[in-house]
């Protein structure tokens, strides 16, 4: 450096004042009155212009570093730019510890909040915490008028994390206005309230952290509210809080989200039993993806049961909030999951969590646990990586569903390739095996759920009551987290369905003339049901007992469709609507067609729908036809030429017949 530097710096050194000490941990605690006067000739000599505290060095640095920090004072303050609480107060690095968000409040943050003041004032010795508001909070403001806007209008949920922090800072205005009057204007209130949210904030720390109030009870810590005023920059210093007594008899320990479903949701007996009262149906999801919030983040929070635990569960029975379908796959433990107690969930488990070749008993469990028990909360949860629905891909994409499968896994696999067959439709020829095969996860939850809806109306009617809500989630493994998907796309649609059972229920009987007519809506579903069945490789039409056969004799028949098909060996229609003796009335010529058959097949059809009661008529036709093929041909042979083969007759009014229907 040149001489001429030299002595620049050694001027600027003298005109400069020194540099302050700082507060270290050698430091012994502070009194909260000497901490106190020290903010407010901090603050005084920061209005005046003359702060004293902006300058440190290395020794200073150092010494923070290697001593430790024990500030006297905890601040509680807003995250506002216009109120850097270190500047206000003209403080030096080791003097404060400060906690700040919008709105210096322990709303959505008091586990962080009251747990740092924990911290400083047991670990750091600080004896006095400071709630420091300011005027013009843009949060107070914010919320005094989501409040005001909200007057005689119907709570509306939140649509973000912002709207969630005003509407829970309407209490303060609330309060604000109740206690200036209502005649007062907005900006009266949101002047006010900014006072009543301080003292608000200073409620909570007493209320819910039992090791402040202790210290406060002591002697060892006090807690002031003030108020900051950006017009003059000054701070109004309003003192303790006027329910602080009153507070101080608390005996709540931790903040409410911190008790979250480990203790508040778990019943009376530390488990939910028969003797806790329902939950309704959106708690029950707040609770599983909280649940599955503390399991990700590796923090569970279920404890081991005790004796009086398992005594109330035994004595009192089960009340579970949710019910849930899972896949068996070991590495989904679903009550992990959801980090839950006994009690919690009911749960139902298979590979691939589907109703396929198991619906019967699905439903059933469904219907008794939302019956009996109460439950207003089902889940379909899926997972990624599911080697169910992985095999059922394979065998979809490898052509081998048409043929009989050859053990009760193939059959289960058969049974689920359709849900691959959708997932394939959906993302087109060009994609890829993983593709298909992950978004088939996605696929086979929705098809689980509508078979719920569409097979059960129990279900249905809970549902339309608003006393159940069915919804499907997809466990991911490589995180551990669930991701909920909502309810089924068809889920207003399925709720307008008339099955009351899944149809391996209702194949245990057949139809007679005892049974009740069915509407030709309901007859095709069946129909669709049945050959999706049969395409798939999963029929369900089984044996015919003795029983069903003398029932059908002596009682009659009542099929609920009447079927025109062809002849065709090849199209057998018992088999490709998976149907029972019974169901079908069924008329057959070559090239299921009324030429040369109508009186026939008229007359007949007459009967069905008149002295049998059916109310739906289904012609039926085959691609590669032979009927339909011989006759396209003789007629492209010749035109005019009448014949007077029988074959060639029938064939060319076969082709007049369809030209004029044309």
């Amino acid at each position: 450096m040149s001489f001429f530097g030299q002595i620049t710096e050694a001027l600027t050194l003298c005109s400069q004042p020194p540099v302050r000490p700082v507060r270290t941990a050698a430091d012994p605690p502070m009194e909260p009155k000497e901490a106190l006067g020290l903010l407010k000739d901090g603050n005084r000599r920061f209005v005046d212009g003359r702060p004293l505290a902006n300058r440190t060095n290395a020794v200073v640095r150092k010494e923070l570093v290697e001593l430790g920090q024990a500030p006297h004072t905890a601040i509680i303050g807003c995250a506002d730019s216009r109120a850097p609480l270190e500047t206000i107060f003209d403080t030096m690095p080791g003097d404060i510890f400060v906690l700040r968000n919008a709105g210096n409040t322990c709303t959505h943050a008091e586990g962080s909040m009251i747990g740092s003041l924990e911290f400083c004032t047991g670990k750091l010795g600080s004896r006095l915490v400071l709630v420091l508001g300011h005027t013009k909070c843009g949060a107070v403001y914010g919320a005094t008028k989501t409040f005001l806007d909200a007057q005689g209008v119907p709570n509306k949920k939140a649509g973000s994390a912002l709207q969630g922090l005003l509407q829970d800072l309407g209490a303060v205005a609330q309060q604000a206005q109740q206690e200036i009057g209502p005649d007062a204007d907005a900006d009266a209130i949101a002047a006010h309230a900014v006072r009543v949210n301080v003292f608000h904030t200073i409620n909570f720390l007493l209320q819910f952290s039992e090791s402040i109030r202790e210290g406060v009870s002591s002697g060892q810590i006090q807690i002031h509210g003030g108020i900051y005023h950006l017009e003059t920059g000054s701070v109004e210093f309003l003192g303790e809080s006027p329910q602080q007594s009153e507070l101080l008899l608390s005996s709540l320990p931790v903040p409410p989200s911190m008790v979250g479903s480990s203790e508040a949701d778990r019943g009376t007996h530390g488990v939910r039993t028969g003797a806790d009262v329902a939950i309704k149906s959106e708690q029950a999801l707040k609770l599983l993806m909280e649940g599955n919030q503390r399991f990700a983040a590796g923090a569970p929070t279920a404890v081991t049961t005790s004796k009086d635990m398992r005594r109330a569960l035994v004595k009192c029975g089960q009340a579970p909030h949710s019910a849930i379908v899972g896949c068996a796959d070991s590495r989904v433990p679903v009550d992990t999951v959801f980090d839950s107690m006994p009690g919690d969930l009911f749960v139902l488990r298979n590979a691939g969590n589907t109703c396929t070749h198991a619906e019967g008993s699905i439903v059933g469990s469904l219907e008794f646990c939302t019956g009996k028990l109460g439950t207003q909360l089902v889940l379909v949860l899926g997972h990624t990586q599911c080697g169910a629905v992985a095999g059922a891909t394979q065998t979809y994409l490898s052509g081998a569903t048409s043929k009989a499968p050859g053990s009760a896994l193939e059959g289960l696999l058969q049974g689920l390739a359709g849900v691959a067959q959708k997932a394939s439709e959906d993302l087109g020829p060009k994609a890829e095996e993983a593709a298909v095969v992950a978004h088939a996860v996605k696929v086979n939850v929705f098809n689980s759920v509508n078979f719920l809806l569409k097979f059960s109306e129990p279900l249905r009617e809970l549902v339309r009551k608003g006393d159940l809500d069915i919804q499907g989630g997809i466990y991911h493994l490589e995180t551990g987290k669930v991701e909920f998907l909502g309810r089924s796309p068809q889920h207003a649609e399925l709720l307008s369905s008339k099955r009351s059972v899944p149809p391996s229920i209702t194949t245990g009987a057949v139809r007679t003339s005892k049974s009740g007519p069915v509407l030709p809506s309901d007859a095709l579903a069946m129909l669709r049901d049945g050959n999706e069945r049969f395409a798939v490789g999963a029929p369900v039409a089984g044996k015919v007992y003795q029983s069903m056969r003398e029932a059908l004799a002596t009682v009659g028949q009542a099929p609920h469709t009447a079927v025109v098909g062809c002849a065709d060996s090849r199209v057998p229609l018992e088999t490709v609507f998976d149907a029972l003796p019974g169901d079908l009335f069924v008329l057959r010529n070559a090239g299921n067609t009324c030429t040369h058959a109508e009186g026939s097949l008229l007359g007949s059809l007459e009967f069905c729908t008149g002295a049998l009661n059916t109310r739906l008529i289904f012609v039926l036709g085959h691609t590669n036809c032979g009927a339909i093929k011989g006759a396209t041909s003789a007629f492209l042979q010749s035109k005019t030429k009448q014949s007077g083969a029988a074959t060639d007759s029938w064939a060319g009014e076969g082709i007049r017949a369809r030209g004029k229907s044309v």
